[in-house]
């Protein structure tokens, strides 16, 4: 079967005035559409066409850069999506805010070194809440469209949060003004699902 670009489980004007609906609509509709299309095109006829994204994330290392920065990408915005919703902001619940208390410092430590690894991480790529196999909460960030299920990835893990910091992620609102995109990010998390993720990720 080939992978297909999934719907988007809210509007996309549902996350204004903190994510635009045109800059989600070229996001979802014309990005992450392409890197399921150049998946597929990268896949057809090989030995890995018809293998889950996660089968193929875990085996990265030995596949071509097309699966790699297309598969990367597939996975990750069909990620973004979920952990992101209307009436949404606030803080974690839970399991999950008892550990970042114990493990991260507290919840204001954490968005500010998650707000970091975004903002500092050169060039296009991502910042990501992971849970390592040691079952603890780590923070990093990786380039391009890579992520912390990649057999190669420095710092792996099962990611829980992520935020996409291309440019094509918030240029048309924020311009070169990263740090203010990061910010208003916290406004439109999930943490329902990311709760959710984190104690699947635990068991």
């Amino acid at each position: 079967m080939a992978f297909t670009l999934p719907e988007l489980p809210y509007a996309k004007d549902a996350l204004e005035p903190h994510i635009d609906a045109k800059t989600m609509e070229i996001h979802h509709d014309k990005h992450h559409n392409a890197y399921v299309t150049n998946l597929n095109a990268a896949l057809a006829g090989g030995e890995w066409e018809g293998k889950s994204i996660e089968e193929l994330l875990k085996n990265i290392s030995k596949l071509p850069p097309a699966v790699r920065n297309n598969g990367g990408g597939h996975w990750n915005h069909s990620f973004f999506w979920q952990i992101m919703g209307p009436n949404a902001g606030g803080a974690p619940g839970g399991a999950l805010a008892e550990a970042i208390t114990a493990q991260l410092g507290g919840f204001d430590k954490f968005k500010e070194d998650f707000a970091k690894a975004g903002a500092t991480r050169f060039g296009s790529g991502w910042a990501w809440l992971s849970v390592g196999a040691d079952k603890k909460l780590v923070v990093s960030s990786t380039p391009n469209q890579d992520n912390p299920l990649m057999d190669n990835a420095e710092v792996k893990g099962t990611p829980i949060l992520g935020v996409d910091v291309w440019e094509h992620a918030y240029y048309l609102h924020y311009q070169n003004r990263r740090p203010d995109y990061l910010a208003a990010f916290f406004n439109v998390i999930n943490w329902k699902e990311v709760e959710k993720r984190y104690a699947e990720a635990v068991k």
